[in-house]
C-alpha cells in the first residue's frame, strides 16, 4: 500500500515522503497512530503542491539573499566604541552590535550567530567579517572601529 508519511518513521522514511509499505503495517500501525495517510489522488496532489511551494520558497529566499549579498559585499561598516589609554576598547565589539549596525545601515536583518569574525575586536582598526545570509550565500564586509568622540 502506498502512503504519505506525516511524521518521520524509523525504518520507513521521512515526513512528506511517499513510501510503499505492507497493507497490515499501514492499516494496523501507521494509519491509526496518524503517522501516515493513504496516498489517494487528492493526497498525491497536495504532496506535489507542497513540494512545488517549498522549491519556490527556497528559490525566492536564495534570490533575496544573493541580492543582499551583492549590496553589502565589500562595503565597510563603521562603528564607534569607547576606549581607554593605548586604544584598547572597554569590552569588545560583538557580532550582536555588528548585526544591529547592518540593520540600521543597510536594512538587512541578520542573526548574530551568522556573523563570523576573524577574531575578537578589542582595539581600533579594520577587521574582516563573513556574513552567512542563506545556505551557500555569504558576503564579506569590513568592520572599521573608530574612537567615540565625546564633547566635553
Amino acid at each position: 500500500m502506498k502512503v504519505i508519511l506525516l511524521q518521520d518513521v524509523k525504518g520507513s522514511g521521512k515526513k512528506g515522503q511517499l513510501v510503499n509499505v505492507s497493507d497490515g503495517y499501514a492499516r494496523n500501525f501507521l494509519l491509526p497512530k496518524k503517522l501516515a495517510k493513504e496516498a489517494d489522488a487528492k493526497a498525491l496532489n497536495e504532496l506535489k503542491n507542497e513540494e512545488e511551494s517549498r522549491k519556490y520558497r527556497i528559490e525566492t529566499d536564495t534570490a533575496k539573499a544573493k541580492a543582499d549579498a551583492e549590496r553589502i559585499s565589500g562595503k565597510t561598516l563603521t562603528m564607534t566604541a569607547k576606549a581607554g589609554k593605548g586604544g584598547k576598547l572597554f569590552g569588545s565589539v560583538t557580532a550582536k552590535e555588528i548585526a544591529a549596525e547592518l540593520k540600521k545601515s543597510f536594512g538587512i536583518d541578520v542573526d548574530k550567530r551568522k556573523i563570523a569574525l576573524d577574531g575578537d575586536i578589542k582595539s581600533f582598526g579594520t577587521y574582516n567579517a563573513e556574513i552567512k545570509l542563506y545556505t551557500g550565500v555569504s558576503a564579506s564586509i569590513k568592520v572599521m572601529v573608530t574612537e567615540e568622540v565625546t564633547a566635553e
